[in-house]
């Protein structure tokens, strides 16, 4: 069983930051990719930034505010969100890619979600 646990979200005013945690554990082989979704109400789950390896994908409206890091040690992929803006309002949802177990074939996994808040 894999579980992925969430941390950093919060209230934050425009322009200001946060730093976005998310841990894997449980049956862990190896780490395809890993990488943040989020959903503001009515819309759907969007992509906001993947990192596989060492490439990274970003969404058009967070390049340049907006860096996903990982700890391949730590099976830990972080999201730092700069110059956030309101429109950045969303539950934001850690995904991992990867193989429980070897001979096996990748499956996703997804977080809880971590709301995230940006407003004066």
């Amino acid at each position: 069983q894999v579980r992925l646990v969430e941390s950093g979200g919060g209230l934050v005013q425009p322009g200001g930051s946060l730093r976005l945690s998310c841990a894997a554990s449980g049956s862990i082989f190896t780490i395809n990719a890993m990488g943040w979704y989020r959903q503001a109400p009515g819309k759907q789950r969007d992509l906001v930034a993947r990192i596989i390896g060492g490439s990274t994908t970003y969404a058009d409206s967070v390049k340049g505010r907006f860096t996903i890091s990982r700890d391949n040690a730590r099976n830990t992929v972080y999201l730092q969100m700069n110059s956030l803006k309101p429109e950045d309002t969303a539950v934001y949802y850690c995904n991992a890619v990867l193989i429980p177990y070897p001979g096996t074939g990748p499956g996703a996994h997804w977080g809880q979600g971590t709301q995230v808040t940006v407003s004066s």
